[in-house]
């Protein structure tokens, strides 16, 4: 990272707070313990508690262009805040005069934590703020973060202080992994797709998207990518050629992420009983797996998520393949110890989202999205950039929101 921020950008305040870029060797223990101190919830009711593993900056080192900024607070230089952000060139959902999906120059916030008995002191914000300056000097027309729509401390910060508007709602699905397999579709065949095919499919079933990175041979080709899957009739088999770029007449297709590697996960702050329920679950699914008992994985102790990204349908029966593509991954999830959910995120009005399994006790209906414009958008040779304040206000002619696991 050759970025350098001068210092003369982040003055002392009077509330002694100084916002720096992250140093490994000087903040790797004091981002750690941070991380260690938040938990994601509302009080007096279960919280979820994230672990990253490795570096605090691994949620986005896959991204070429990214930072990372902590808070400091007092003479001894406590980390009191830390923010992540990272630039990608994404599809907006439209077209340009070429016929060309048009891009946008896109900023992502992610990562944002204040210290409990420093908060309400505009750490957050100056964060916030900060952050936004590098990504206005990296190129980024806009910004956008994503929350549940129930945090109105997350949504109040950056909706009411700094000026972000609600954009999508898409939903998150959540499937636990049980102990016992699920079983696939009959006649029904899943072929691995090699990712320089997986990207010229991609490529064309998602141009009028939004969202979908323009680096997405990257993403596939990336060591935590487990490979992309296609669904098709087995009677489809003998005639598909798929060197020669034709798709068969049904078909479903996706990627699964593995976010384990990056981070783990720990509910806490459930009750004995609940507690006692979910085990008591397990333990019959695995005394009598036959019964294909729906059971809860022990989200009481660290578990890592397979991501579900790419997903796509099409032709007769495609809600059959899709389903048993899921199966497929959740499989997967099953023989990978550790593994407690198979997780998907798609557009609220997404043909794919009805034939995904999950459990509507883990999932939520809508993951709000806000976007903020930072920059006027400039028309470029090749097509990219457009009218930013139509992309913010205007409905998306597409239903389809690709969402990156690099995000998560």
């Amino acid at each position: 990272m050759s970025f350098k921020i001068a210092a003369e950008s982040f003055p002392v305040t009077p509330l002694e707070v100084v916002v720096r870029e992250y140093d490994e060797d000087r903040d790797k223990a004091g981002v750690e313990e941070l991380e260690g101190r938040c938990e994601i919830g509302q009080r007096g009711k279960p919280s979820m508690v994230t672990d990253l593993l490795g570096d605090p900056i691994c949620r986005v080192r896959n991204l070429p262009l990214r930072v990372m900024l902590v808070a400091e607070y007092g003479e001894k230089g406590e980390i009191v805040g830390v923010i992540r952000g990272c630039i990608k060139t994404v599809t907006n959902g439209k077209k340009t005069s070429n016929g060309i999906p048009s891009y946008e120059k896109l900023a992502y916030i992610l990562g944002l934590r204040v210290s409990t008995i420093h908060r309400r002191l505009g750490i957050a914000t100056k964060l916030v703020q900060h952050l936004e300056q590098w990504c206005t000097q990296k190129g980024a027309n806009f910004a956008y973060m994503a929350t549940e729509c129930t945090n109105e401390a997350s949504i109040n910060l950056f909706v009411k202080k700094c000026n972000y508007l609600k954009f999508r709602t898409p939903a998150m699905l959540v499937q636990p992994v049980h102990a016992h397999y699920k079983p696939l579709g009959s006649g029904i065949a899943i072929v691995r797709v090699p990712p320089q095919l997986a990207e010229l499919i991609y490529r064309r079933v998602f141009a009028n998207s939004e969202l979908f990175p323009k680096d997405i041979d990257q993403i596939l080709r990336n060591k935590l990518n487990l490979g992309t899957f296609m669904a098709i009739p087995k009677s489809s088999l003998s005639h598909w050629d798929p060197k020669g770029g034709v798709l068969p007449y049904s078909y479903a297709i996706l990627s699964v992420w593995n976010t384990k590697e990056v981070f783990k996960l720990q509910v806490k702050g459930v009750s004995k009983l609940t507690y006692a329920c979910c085990a008591g679950s397990r333990v019959l699914d695995n005394l009598m797996p036959w019964l294909s008992i729906p059971s809860i994985p022990n989200f009481f102790r660290k578990f890592g998520v397979y991501f579900l990204f790419g997903l796509h349908m099409e032709g007769k029966g495609a809600s059959r393949l899709m389903k048993s593509l899921c199966a497929f991954a959740h499989n997967m999830a099953s023989d990978d110890d550790g593994c407690g959910a198979v997780v998907a995120e798609v557009g609220q009005r997404d043909p794919v989202r009805e034939a995904i399994p999950h459990w509507r006790k883990f999932s939520w209906a809508e993951d709000l999205w806000c976007i903020k414009k930072l920059a006027p958008a400039k028309q470029e040779a090749n097509g990219e950039g457009c009218e930013p304040l139509d992309w913010i206000k205007s409905q998306s002619s597409s239903s389809v929101i690709f969402v990156d696991p690099r995000d998560l």
